[in-house]
């Protein structure tokens, strides 16, 4: 008997977030991964390491794999005794040839589950602001093929009766057939005066729409250069759209921001440019590792009780303390009597998740702020201990040992230059595909600077907004002559992306 299986999963239409859970069950546990062109890369994040990810993408113009190739594909690695999961846009059964491939496995016995996907020919017009079915409207609709080759003796498709008997009509990947699209349905009764919309892309960053009417949506779509993938939706529910459109009315829509973050946090910045309708382009320019001597910390942790302060200038700072703390097997109990200071909320709460009350956090998340509010707070001669990264500033313990502080600095993390393609983001700049850069401390200006290594930064960043999360980053970015577009008000990644939205960026 065959030990392999294989899972015919549909991905949805393109959005990441709208694969089901049973779908991302799959995608987890394969050895093998046989993915399209329309579904998303980004769930591929989340395949095992050891998984062979197999691209049999097609488009228009160009096929990775023929379609017979695929099957046979399929059923070699099952063969193998693989977990193989075949990852298809959409639906795998809604056009997506998911039944052939099905009948493929049967004929060679290979064992096979089928994990429905949020199609297209719903999810697209629903992220176009556009009902498939409203009361006031349709109570039907229809999926059609629009890739049926026009020039068949005989169509498969019932002209005559779709053309009047269904309210709306889904056409998906017809754009090559538009012309004959509309030709087809004013001549069997459709008014050429029906709305019509086509969405582009429909569900992800660079979704495009683009309505008009039967009579001159193709004249239109030749105009605006209007290409596949993308939905035809014919019907007057299209005429909802300018009531209902939501995913493109957010206020990122359409924008490609670079995160230069470390891999580690960059997720929280990229989900709320998500949530925004903005595309995260990711691009890591530093990299936060362990300490290469951790003796003085160490010593520093076996004599906590000693310290009148500690103060916690960032979250890695924390993370890294209390992972030490275990290593040497103690705990939050070292830290009875001791005072805890946190530079800002993010740094608080991470404190917080350790069972442990903040004392003090300044009202503007920088080292200076916290200076001003310990004055009066450490008295001379007081042990404060700063567990950071080993290229932090130096005006805080400076300005505490003026105070009369004895002030302890100990390398809790190191921050290297990170692993980003810069040929990639280069290119992208010149192809002005992306529109705003964030940087979140000097050390992402520094080596986004460093990494690029090129001459005419000032003209790849012309027209690009440029957004910095507080004055000293802002000052570290104009030291290298980039000019900043924008400063957070409330130096945290919440008030980077207020800035962000404040802000016109390019078209």
């Amino acid at each position: 008997m065959i030990s392999g299986i294989v899972y015919l999963v549909g991905a949805g239409p393109g959005d990441p977030g709208l694969i089901t859970m049973k779908g991302l069950n799959c995608i987890r546990k394969a050895s093998v991964i046989v993915y399209d062109r329309l579904a998303s890369p980004k769930l591929l994040a989340y395949a095992s390491p050891d998984a062979e990810i197999i691209y049999v993408g097609k488009s228009p113009d160009r096929h990775a794999m023929k379609q017979h190739e695929i099957n046979q594909l399929l059923v070699e690695k099952a063969k193998d005794g693989n977990i193989v999961t075949r990852l298809k846009g959409g639906d795998p059964f809604v056009f997506g040839r998911g039944g052939e491939e099905a009948e493929e496995l049967v004929e060679n016995g290979i064992r096979f589950e089928v994990v429905p996907g949020i199609t297209s020919a719903v999810a697209v017009p629903a992220y176009a602001g556009i009902p498939v079915t409203h009361r006031d409207a349709t109570s039907n609709f229809a999926v059609i093929t629009g890739n049926e080759d026009p020039t068949k003796e005989e169509s498969n498709i019932a002209w005559d009766k779709i053309a009047t008997g269904i309210g709306t009509l889904v056409f998906l990947m017809g754009m090559g057939n538009l012309p004959h699209i509309s030709e087809k349905l004013i001549q069997h009764g459709r008014s050429p005066k029906t709305p019509v919309a086509l969405v582009r892309w429909g569900t992800r960053p660079e979704q495009r729409s683009l309505v008009g009417t039967l009579e001159n949506i193709a004249d239109k779509a030749k105009e605006a250069d209007f290409r596949n993938p993308a939905i035809i939706l014919v019907g007057e529910v299209v005429k909802l759209r300018d009531k209902l459109s939501w995913f493109e009315n957010k206020p990122l829509f359409g924008k490609q921001v670079l995160v230069t973050r470390s891999r580690q946090q960059a997720s929280a910045l990229s989900r709320r440019i998500e949530e925004l309708g903005g595309e995260p382009y990711e691009f890591p320019t530093i990299q936060v590792t362990a300490a290469d001597d951790y003796t003085p910390l160490d010593n520093a942790i076996k004599n906590l009780s000693s310290y009148r302060w500690v103060i916690f200038t960032s979250v890695n700072g924390v993370k890294y303390f209390f992972k030490r703390l275990k290593i040497l097997n103690k705990d939050v109990r070292e830290l009875h009597g001791v005072k805890i200071c946190a530079i800002g909320p993010k740094t608080r709460e991470e404190l917080e998740s350790f069972g442990l009350l903040v004392d003090y956090v300044p009202g503007e998340y920088r080292a200076e702020q916290i200076v001003a509010g310990l004055k009066g707070n450490v008295q001379p001669g007081d042990k404060v201990l700063l567990p950071r990264a080993d290229i932090a500033r130096k005006i805080l313990p400076q300005a505490l040992a003026e105070m009369g502080a004895n002030v302890e600095e100990v390398t809790t993390y190191k921050t290297i230059l990170g692993a980003g393609d810069a040929g990639k983001v280069i290119e992208k700049l010149k192809q002005k595909e992306l529109h705003v850069l964030t940087f979140t401390s000097s050390s992402t200006v520094r080596n986004f600077v460093k990494l690029l290594d090129v001459d005419n930064l000032n003209e790849l960043l012309q027209d690009v907004v440029v957004a910095s999360i507080g004055p000293i980053t802002s000052n570290t970015a104009r030291e290298l002559g980039i000019d900043v577009t924008v400063e957070a008000k409330e130096y945290t990644i919440r008030g980077l992306v207020e800035a962000v939205m404040q802000t016109d960026s390019r078209d």
